[in-house]
């Protein structure tokens, strides 16, 4: 336990140069500063969707702490600036540069390049028109079900009730997950990877898919962060989104005796990677088709809620 704290409160102060100005390593020009800054920005943002603390990230990643704190305080590698200039003397993103034959493609150019020039105020509107023009009818989508959030949010206790009250089954990916690589997922993301993790993920929920014309599906909370994965949910099952007060899901998670976060000593890291995890997938979680905030509710109101929505 004690190292568990020390470790805590190393990473917190870690956390502190997060809210520090960026400020540019010496004798960089302002647009390679800028590049440094966004590719800082990145890091913090994708690490937050995935509720990983810098000490996580570190140890998944292999890159050192104070490494991965330069990084993330736009003091990041050198070579990554020099890649920046090659792509501007080329007019293309860096991204692009990685890109794969298909996106390389006349068509998804286009469309893309129209989407970069929509304000970001449009874009919402723009991803239900054509999710509505070329995604399965609702009523088709009703047949199965899928509940997101964080955990402690009730997707287990509430998927359970929801499935036998419609007589369907329950499936929980994780468990899937599991199963398939006959490993745990600690285990899973020690020998793999977060990358390796995600891509079976996507595949056993694919084989969900193809299983079950009718299911109601429980997924691990940072699901919604992997945009190809998250694709298949929004286009294949109704999706809800099932939440609550920071401190509900801090006692659920405590009550599930989950050391992750829940340690009593760790309460305030923990509440802070909590508020930090929804802030960071928020706009995700609000793609959902519907959501409960489940905080002052029981599991019967979840469930009759849910079945509510859907008769309507």
């Amino acid at each position: 336990m004690t190292g568990d704290i020390v470790a805590a409160e190393q990473d917190e102060k870690e956390v502190q140069t997060e809210v520090q100005a960026e400020t540019p390593a010496a004798g960089l020009d302002a647009d390679s500063a800028a590049l440094l800054a966004v590719l800082a920005r990145n890091i913090r943002h994708f690490r937050g969707q995935r509720g990983m603390t810098r000490k996580n990230l570190a140890e998944q990643s292999g890159v050192s702490l104070p490494h991965l704190a330069r990084m993330e305080s736009s003091q990041g590698n050198v070579s990554v600036v020099v890649l920046g200039k090659v792509a501007k003397a080329l007019n293309q993103s860096v991204a692009s540069l990685f890109g794969d034959e298909e996106a390389r493609a006349g068509d998804l150019n286009l469309i893309v390049e129209f989407l970069k020039r929509q304000p970001v105020s449009n874009l919402a509107r723009i991803r239900e028109q054509i999710f509505a023009d070329f995604q399965p009818a609702e009523g088709v989508r009703k047949d199965r079900i899928v509940l997101t959030g964080l955990r402690g949010a009730g997707k287990s206790t509430v998927g359970q009730a929801l499935a036998t009250r419609l007589g369907r089954p329950f499936v929980e990916l994780n468990r899937e997950v599991e199963e398939e690589a006959g490993l745990s997922l600690q285990e899973i993301i020690t020998l793999y990877g977060q990358s390796g993790y995600r891509n079976l993920e996507r595949r056993c929920l694919e084989q969900v898919v193809v299983k079950h014309p009718q299911v109601v599906l429980a997924t691990g909370g940072g699901i919604v962060a992997e945009p190809l994965t998250y694709e298949i949910l929004l286009n294949s099952f109704f999706t809800v989104w099932l939440h609550a007060e920071p401190d509900t899901h801090f006692r659920r998670v405590m009550d599930q005796h989950d050391i992750r976060i829940a340690k009593p000593a760790l309460y305030r890291e923990a509440m802070d990677n909590i508020h930090r995890t929804l802030e960071a997938r928020d706009h995700l979680y609000r793609m959902a088709a519907f959501d409960v905030d489940t905080t002052q509710l029981s599991v019967d109101e979840v469930v009759a809620r849910i079945v509510g929505q859907m008769d309507a």
